[in-house]
């Protein structure tokens, strides 16, 4: 992969799991609210809210005390959001700019979104995940108005990987680089995990599928999927059939009857038969609306970022992940898969088999539109 990719793993990393908002969004504003020179947040949702708010009052303290604090957001994933915030930040002194906003000049760009969720503190602590900055993601998956979810706080070399990504969207959207110091420091080994961040953008966009492809054409033993957005293309799904034939045992979680988007449901669902056929475990997350993103391979390889399993996100969006081959860390990943699968609803080839008519029709509707959700 190192290879493929160009990003070599590097040791010396710190990678500690965060789950759910009530410890995620506590470990982010500790962060902020800690950072002595630089904080630099890319995200694709910041909506409304307390936890919105809350983020925009650490921002702005940091940048009234003469920190550079610089947060870009997706336009179209950012649209939701109080345009007060964006006041009350920029008024601070904090430099938020919207990431490729719809123009006549870009509308050759304005399906290419970035998707990454980053938070570089001083350029030695670093976030990704899936949370975005939103209540629907505060609490801790009690109830469907608490959204399930990891984040990852990492410290060591690869915080610096991260810290390039967002530079190298900064420069697109600003034409400023990032240099020195302050940006990029001189970081000292913080822990044990040997770390690989994987980057996409609009330039060289197959960069995540020929990652995940490569996994799944390596499994040996196991594959486990978490994905809010499963919808599998051609190779994807030939990949997974294969690895079967092998005798790859492979369990997919994605989410159940709470979804934010009940299409891209229906279109995953029409893809499912084969899939069930072949023996691949497909389960429904029943609590609330699941939206963890991990890969698991053989119980020694692990994906984690802003990466769903479908085109958009494959093909399309720029997103950012990181990959530890490490057991200890596939272990605590795999402990959390589990956890989720105990209250989750395995989706059977009977159920699939045995659709309504009517859901038949309205599933394969909408996979006439997987290239874009």
């Amino acid at each position: 992969m190192g290879a493929l990719f160009g990003s070599n793993y590097i040791s010396g990393n710190k990678v500690q799991t965060l789950v759910n908002g009530n410890r995620i969004f506590p470990a982010m504003l500790s962060a902020i609210r800690e950072a002595r020179q630089t904080i630099n947040f890319e995200t694709y949702i910041y909506w409304r809210g307390a936890i919105a708010d809350e983020f925009a009052e650490a921002l702005s303290a940091k940048a009234r005390e003469g920190l550079s604090v610089k947060v870009l957001l997706d336009w179209v994933g950012s649209l939701p959001m109080d345009e007060k915030l964006i006041e009350r930040m920029r008024h601070a002194g904090v430099e938020i700019v919207r990431f490729r906003p719809i123009a006549w000049y870009s509308l050759d760009r304005i399906n290419n979104r970035t998707h990454r969720k980053l938070l570089v503190v001083d350029g030695r602590v670093a976030f990704t995940g899936g949370v975005g900055i939103a209540d629907e993601w505060n609490g801790d998956a009690r109830s469907p108005n608490e959204w399930r979810d990891n984040h990852y706080r990492v410290e060591g070399p690869a915080a610096a990987e991260f810290q390039a990504a967002f530079a190298e969207h900064w420069i697109e959207a600003t034409g400023e680089l990032l240099l020195g110091d302050r940006f990029f420091p001189e970081i000292v080994p913080e822990g044990g995990h040997a770390a690989q961040v994987v980057v996409s953008s609009t330039h060289q966009r197959n960069v995540m599928h020929l990652m995940l492809m490569t996994a799944l054409a390596s499994a040996q033993k196991s594959i486990r999927f978490a994905t809010p957005y499963f919808v599998p293309d051609e190779l994807t799904r030939r990949h997974l059939l294969e690895a079967r034939k092998r005798g790859v045992d492979i369990q997919i979680l994605v989410p159940g009857p709470q979804t934010d988007a009940r299409i891209v449901r229906s279109a995953s669902r029409h893809l499912w038969g084969e899939l069930l056929q072949a023996g691949i475990a497909i389960s429904e997350y029943q609590p609330t609306f699941f939206h963890c993103k991990l890969v698991i391979v053989d119980d020694i390889w692990t994906s984690v970022g802003s990466t769903n399993i479908d085109d958009r996100a494959l093909r399309l969006n720029d997103e950012a992940n990181i990959n530890l081959f490490d057991p200890e860390f596939a272990r605590t990943q795999t402990n959390l898969f589990d956890q989720d699968a105990a209250v989750s609803r395995p989706y059977t080839y009977s159920d699939w088999q045995n659709r309504s008519v009517s859901k038949k029709i309205s599933d394969w509707l909408a996979s006439l539109s997987r290239s874009q959700i």
